[in-house]
């Protein structure tokens, strides 16, 4: 699969929104499992480390991820072995990526008409990391999809919820930047980012707006909903890393709270902000206004959740 460097993203009949490069090599990945599947996994580690990492050595980097090279080729090994099982739908995600995205960059233009797409953008197999999302290299910030997970995590899915809940991260961290690494920051950039998906999908699944994974979470924040809301008023401020990961990923801790529902919350957050409130004034509120309006939201959604 070639890598594409494309300089602009949609159709000829739309203005110009993007000029940063978008490199697509997901691609190389099938291609090299494709002609290593008969090797030894050693020579298939080190293809892979030559003819996809070297291509975007920022993100393929053990020292990145902590760990050292023999750790992070076993990484590399288990995600070669898993790929038969989705080989399919990768391949499927790889070729609809050329068009998905300015599709939906065409789409989120029309709400938010002055964003521009000046992050480098990648597609790539993620080892596992991501269907979406931003990382930041040398304070240069990429955006990047992660082909394997779109395609187990949303095989059937609609993708344009997952491009504009990206795209809108990106346009968000033009406005808002307040960087203390608290859990209110983190509440009220993916809450936002949810719901700005949902209101641009309004029929889109709990699966395609990430509302349900892990399985179920949703619900099981549905369920927990008061003691969920009473403990995030206790921790807005906190900004320790086991908090964070309980909150915005699938690693549980010590809680028996469900994992990953700051999403969910934030939604419900986002969601109460907009009554009174439009997606770009939501988009554009100041570090002190954003915390300001979380708290109050937040206590008022918690007595809500009492009665």
């Amino acid at each position: 699969m070639r890598r594409l460097l494309l300089a602009v993203l949609i159709s000829c009949s739309a203005a110009v929104h993007a000029a940063a490069p978008v490199s697509n090599i997901a691609g190389d990945f099938a291609s090299t499992w494709d002609a290593t599947r008969e090797l030894p996994m050693a020579e298939r580690v080190a293809a892979f480390r030559k003819n996809v990492a070297a291509k975007y050595p920022d993100f393929y980097s053990a020292k990145r991820l902590k760990v050292s090279e023999e750790v992070y080729d076993r990484h590399i090994a288990k995600f070669i072995e898993r790929f038969e099982a989705i080989r399919t739908p990768y391949l499927d995600k790889v070729r609809a990526f050329d068009n998905e995205l300015p599709r939906n960059l065409a789409t989120f233009s029309k709400t938010f008409p002055e964003f521009r797409l000046n992050t480098p953008t990648w597609l790539v197999h993620s080892l596992g990391e991501m269907d979406g999302g931003t990382r930041e290299f040398n304070s240069r910030v990429d955006l990047i999809f992660g082909a394997d997970m779109m395609a187990i995590l949303h095989a059937n899915d609609d993708l344009a919820p997952l491009f504009h809940h990206e795209l809108f991260h990106v346009y968000h961290h033009q406005h808002f930047a307040c960087d203390k690494g608290e859990v209110w920051e983190s509440l009220w950039e993916e809450g936002l980012a949810t719901y700005v998906s949902h209101a641009m999908n309004p029929g889109a699944s709990d699966s395609e707006l990430m509302l349900d994974f892990p399985q179920g979470m949703r619900a099981a924040t549905e369920a927990n909903l008061a003691a969920s809301w009473i403990q995030l008023g206790q921790v807005l401020d906190k900004s320790d890393t086991a908090l964070y990961l309980e909150l915005f990923s699938t690693k549980t801790g010590n809680s028996a709270l469900p994992a990953r529902r700051g999403y969910y919350l934030g939604y419900l957050v986002a969601r109460e902000a907009a009554k009174t409130r439009d997606l770009a004034s939501l988009a554009k509120m100041g570090c002190k206004e954003t915390r300001t309006l979380i708290e109050s939201t937040v206590r008022k959604l918690s007595k809500e959740g009492m009665q």
